[in-house]
């Protein structure tokens, strides 16, 4: 049976030709400096197998992609545009970041796997962890409970659930429950999991295992977190986010190992 290819590949096929025809490149001639989405797919498949034309288009409209566009609507990537895109994947597969995080990433400058960490560690010479999320961000944004749900997909039973097993507090205002936006981030983390059955219940061990964690992080730094002199006070802070990514990337080890022994 012939292999059917999807439709959207059949668009972005003749939209390459269409791209080449106009630059007075023939089919199948020299690649030009801007390469086309179909192209950029053919790039990374090899890294990352599950790359598609949907998803890099997807990224593009959650505002993490600007690739310019030809008179006739066509998107052409830059070398500049793929080693984004290549780290934007790598930030999904490798630390689990969701797009906000690795949009703030992006905006603070991380444009390549290389770049160390700023702060103490990086100057002692010490391995700079990259943090997911920074312990000093706070937005104060506040989503309404109707808003997470639209958002997240979550049941409202789940997050009923949620509260009662202390996962996520919500705050109560006018009569509206609201929830900040690393809650609503948990929240809909949560939901993925319900599909496999898990509950709120089950969550107990995740919320122990945090809260062990940072009681831990708290006693090794609480004196120079306590500090008024601001120096000390803001290398208490980076050294928190670098313990943090480097316990994050510890128990990733650790699942990873554990899980290989129930596949194996």
């Amino acid at each position: 049976m012939a292999t059917q290819i999807p439709q959207t590949d059949v668009a972005e096929l003749q939209d390459e030709l269409a791209v080449n025809a106009t630059a007075g490149v023939p089919a199948g001639g020299p690649r030009q400096k801007s390469i086309t989405i179909g192209a950029v797919c053919k790039a990374l498949v090899q890294e990352f197998p599950d790359i598609s034309i949907s998803k890099i288009r997807y990224l593009e409209d959650q505002k993490l992609l600007t690739p310019r566009r030809t008179p006739g609507g066509y998107r052409l990537y830059t070398q500049g545009d793929v080693a984004r895109l290549r780290t934007i994947l790598r930030m999904q597969r490798d630390e689990f970041l969701p797009l906000r995080v690795i949009r703030q990433e992006l905006a603070a400058g991380r444009a390549g796997e290389t770049t160390p960490a700023p702060g103490r560690a990086a100057r002692e010479g010490m391995r700079p962890w990259r943090t997911s999320v920074s312990v000093r961000e706070a937005t104060g944004a506040l989503y309404s409970i109707e808003d997470v749900l639209e958002e997240t997909k979550a049941d409202a039973k789940l997050v009923r659930e949620l509260e009662e097993y202390g996962v996520v507090k919500g705050e109560q205002r006018s009569g509206v429950r609201y929830f900040d936006e690393t809650e609503r981030e948990i929240i809909g983390a949560v939901a993925e999991l319900a599909r496999y059955g898990v509950g709120g219940r089950n969550l107990r061990v995740f919320r122990s295992s945090a809260d062990r964690e940072a009681n831990l992080l708290q006693q090794i730094l609480a004196p120079a977190l306590r500090s008024r002199n601001p120096q000390r006070r803001k290398e208490a802070l980076e050294a928190l986010e670098n313990l943090a990514a480097v316990a994050t990337h510890l128990k990733h080890l650790l699942l990873i190992r554990d899980l290989r022994k129930i596949a194996g």
